[in-house]
């Protein structure tokens, strides 16, 4: 192996660190980036959830019992309003990101609109949804 470069051994030593994350003030869009990451995680066990559940329907009476308990009980109905919440913020983060690279609303204006959006619709769209669901269903 050859020996390193004292000049660029010396230079790597005055770069500075990436700087740690308290260090940054924590900005509204940068806590909707990592709630768009959460729910995109969230949406994994969901469906992990929403299969078991089919799988349980397609299986007979029996099996559907077994896993009834997502939606009928309490812990159910909370799970799936966090689901259904975390599949519309997780989709409207996306049309963000697609907006975005489109080259529009990158100005710290266009950002903070878009993310309060993104949040406010993503509420807005979980409560029409269950609404339409009890008024419907």
């Amino acid at each position: 192996m050859a020996d390193a470069d004292p000049v660029s051994e010396s230079l790597a030593a005055a770069r500075p660190l990436s700087p740690h994350l308290s260090i940054y003030k924590p900005l509204f869009t940068m806590m909707m980036s990592i709630v768009h990451r959460i729910t995109g995680a969230a949406l994994y066990a969901g469906a992990l959830l929403l299969a078991l559940y089919l799988l349980g329907l397609a299986l007979g009476p029996s099996a559907f019992g077994a896993v009834s308990w997502i939606v009928d009980s309490l812990i159910g109905r909370l799970f799936v309003l966090l689901f259904s919440w975390a599949l519309f913020h997780h989709l409207l983060g996306g049309v963000r990101h697609a907006i975005w690279d489109r080259g529009l609303y990158l100005d710290s204006d266009g950002r903070e609109l878009l993310a309060k959006v993104s949040l406010g619709g993503g509420l807005a769209l979980t409560a029409l949804l269950w609404i339409a669901s009890s008024l419907f269903g």
